[in-house]
């Protein structure tokens, strides 16, 4: 067994007890200690009275490595740094074994000193994740010095949060509190196996051991050492310690970094806010998509009322998370802040998407009560089994709406969705494998395993179903734009006219050159585009788009000439226009980001989401005025969203495409590369399908990863629980 060296080398003393006899004694050798570190690390100071041997303060006490999240054993499931389980190793190890073979579930145990000063469940949490624990794992930590105690499962496995609290209840803490460690994790894996088949959490048979198998000392251990040390060294050690905060001050006051250093606190530096906030708009983006997602699967199996607090609080959500892409916009935008404002900035933006994930994660408890799909998940595989068919066959009738598309229309009308139907299969095929192994969980009545292929499959058809629906959506805004092209020309035409005459009428001296600029290329335009359509097939939306651009241009060049109430008219006109090509562009970019989003950064979100934020504001009423300012709106939202798209492409282009690389429908993995993509299945694809802690046999087949689920970070993490004992 390997044993990692920890950067951490001591363990944060426990909060001293005002009552305790040897508080004060303990005090007396910190400030002691203090001195010694003192006369040996002050050059020009010599403190002979007081020289001692390295090690003679609390030689009677063993100090031990911190144990920050460690690489569990890779030859099993036992990692004992601390030697706590001792000959009855193997007795733990034919319970793991025996729990695996019966239920197909990994429990891991790892045994430290202590955890480093984290939280124990943020302790317990990354070293599952560092491992690659999945759906089928289960770790339990324990830390014998500091008697705390964690563990950490995959939200959306086998087991509910108040299945693991039984179990550590009944199980695990009674043991631990009698120092029984290897008890403790053959009644937890005793635990597990009874609560997958319905029987009581048996309780242990407890054999006390071990104090403290990891050492370290402490309680009032070497009490008497610490009394003999001279009185005299707290108020030496005293003066020592105010020439240290002396100097520590100055160089607090003397950096010229603005906010780099508290008052002994030092703040996060910009670029790492910079990049947790990024990461926090992606992971509450994700969420949020996915939530909205697990929302109407709900809604159409119980109904609207029965959804309402959840559509609530995915409303409240992407209010927050929208706010937070604003403030990013901001930051991105070509007016630089300052560092002290920029600071302010990702901090309310951290903040903001912090709210959003609490507030979905203050649901996601009563969400899986109310689908349940660990109860119902006969009938829940049969509907599911159901929509697959029909977005299968609407997958074919995609398949020939896009042939003729590409038949009518030139090649960059269609661009958006040329692989929309492959990757609708994709997806569809990895909904079968899903829903195949579902059907043999329940038929095998392990509904608990079927409930996780079930959400994964119910993700994957929806995706399909997006895919096809951009297609044929696609189809009707095409047919729209070549509808509306003619009367746009026809409007372009007579403000040509309009601004032809205004630029004869013009006085000696007037200035023209803008005019004469704009006149121009709406000309140029027009000419394009009325040659385009002679030719046959061409892009009625990019010709509608360039066409209203450039009317647009011309109208402001001729607003000084017009009354409002004429102005107000003609951007009336050009409104259903922008329109039209606005809602084509954000439709488009928000498919792409929503099935591709395990690939998609927080660039090309931000900017989809300005776009949605100025479409909406567009298409909303307003007062004096608005139809100018919904047309600007219109169109600054087709300008984000087409950038939105492009970033979008850039990030999965980086990512790496699946459907190239063999991981594609009827390719490695059942489509499990278009699952990852997609964000249906959380993690990543490292080192071949299926790799998971173990030789791959946990992670129900998503290789340390699950589907995702209603919530927020939190929710769609793991879950777990723990303690002192």
């Amino acid at each position: 067994m390997t044993s990692f060296p920890s950067s951490r080398p001591f363990a944060l003393p426990a909060p001293a007890v005002a009552s305790s006899p040897s508080v004060w004694a303990r005090t007396a050798t910190r400030a002691a200690a203090a001195v010694l570190l003192a006369c040996g690390g002050l050059s020009g100071l010599v403190c002979p009275a007081y020289a001692m041997p390295a090690g003679a303060i609390g030689s009677g006490a063993r100090a031990a490595p911190a144990d920050e999240p460690v690489r569990l054993d890779r030859d099993g499931q036992i990692t004992d740094k601390v030697g706590a389980l001792g000959d009855r190793r193997a007795a733990v190890a034919d319970a793991l074994d025996r729990l695996y073979d019966d239920r197909r579930v990994q429990l891991f145990v790892a045994y430290v000193r202590d955890f480093s000063g984290r939280p124990a469940r943020d302790w317990a949490h990354a070293t599952a994740e560092r491992n690659g624990l999945g759906t089928d794992d289960v770790l339990l930590a324990v830390a014998t010095h500091d008697r705390q105690y964690a563990y950490s499962a995959e939200r959306g496995g086998r087991f509910s949060e108040a299945q693991l609290g039984e179990v550590a209840a009944t199980a695990v803490e009674p043991a631990l509190r009698q120092r029984d460690w290897a008890r403790a994790a053959i009644g937890a894996a005793g635990g597990f196996g009874a609560v997958l088949a319905g029987e009581p959490v048996p309780r242990p048979a407890i054999t006390p051991g071990e104090a403290d198998p990891g050492g370290g000392g402490g309680g009032d251990d070497g009490v008497a050492g610490d009394l003999v040390l001279p009185v005299i060294a707290v108020g030496v050690a005293g003066t020592f310690a105010a020439v240290a905060y002396r100097r520590r001050k100055r160089r607090f006051t003397t950096r010229t970094t603005p906010g780099g250093w508290g008052e002994g606190q030092r703040l996060t530096p910009l670029p790492d806010l910079d990049a947790r906030a990024g990461h926090l708009l992606v992971e509450t983006d994700d969420a949020v998509r996915t939530s909205a997602e697990e929302l109407g699967f709900a809604t159409a199996q119980f109904g609207e009322e029965a959804a309402r607090p959840f559509a609530a609080a995915v409303a409240y959500a992407r209010e927050e998370l929208t706010a937070a892409f604003r403030l990013r916009q901001r930051l991105d935008d070509a007016y630089p802040e300052d560092e002290a404002t920029r600071r302010r900035m990702l901090d309310e933006i951290v903040a903001r998407c912090t709210e959003a994930g609490r507030r979905l994660d203050a649901e996601a408890a009563a969400f899986d009560e109310l689908r349940s799909l660990e109860r119902t998940a006969p009938s829940a595989l049969e509907h599911a089994e159901t929509v697959l068919r029909q977005v299968d066959a609407r997958a074919l009738e995609a398949e020939s709406t896009l042939k003729e598309l590409r038949t009518a229309y030139a090649p960059t009308s269609t661009e958006a969705v040329v692989g929309s139907v492959a990757q609708a299969k994709d997806r569809l095929a990895f909904a079968a494998s899903q829903l195949h192994q579902a059907r043999t969980a329940v038929d095998a009545a392990d509904n608990g395993t079927a409930a996780v292929h079930l959400r994964a499959a119910e993700g994957a058809v929806d995706q399909a179903g997006t895919f096809v629906e951009g297609v044929v959506r696609l189809a009707g805004e095409l047919a729209e734009a070549d509808r509306r092209l003619p009367g746009a020309l026809s409007e372009t035409e007579a403000d040509l006219a309009d601004a032809r005459g205004l630029l004869t009428g013009a006085g000696a001296g007037t200035p023209t050159a803008d005019l004469r600029g704009r006149i121009a290329r709406a000309e140029s335009v027009v000419a394009e585009v009325e040659r385009a359509r002679a030719a046959g097939a061409y892009d009625p939306i990019d010709a509608l788009r360039r066409v209203e651009e450039a009317d647009a241009a011309l109208d402001h060049a001729l607003a000084g000439a017009r009354q409002r109430e004429s102005e107000d008219d003609r951007a009336r006109t050009l409104l259903g226009q922008a329109l039209l090509t606005a809602r084509s562009a954000v439709a488009a970019a928000r498919d792409y980001v929503t099935t591709h989003r395990g690939a998609v950064g927080a660039e090309a979100r931000t900017r989809l989401a300005e776009a949605e934020r100025h479409l909406e504001r567009a298409e909303g009423p307003g007062g004096p005025g608005a139809p100018a300012a919904a047309l600007a709106g219109a169109q600054r939202a087709d300008s984000l969203a087409r950038q939105a798209q492009a970033l979008a492409e850039r990030d999965v282009r980086a990512y790496g495409n699946p459907y190239g690389g063999g991981l594609g429908a009827g390719g490695r993995g059942g489509g499990m590369g278009g699952a990852v993509l997609g964000g249906i299945v959380l993690g990543e694809v490292l080192g071949g399908l299926g790799r998971g802690a173990g030789g791959g046999r946990g992670g129900g087949g998503f290789g340390g990863a699950g589907p995702g689920a209603f919530g927020g970070g939190g929710t769609r993490g793991r879950m777990g629980g723990g303690g002192r004992f």
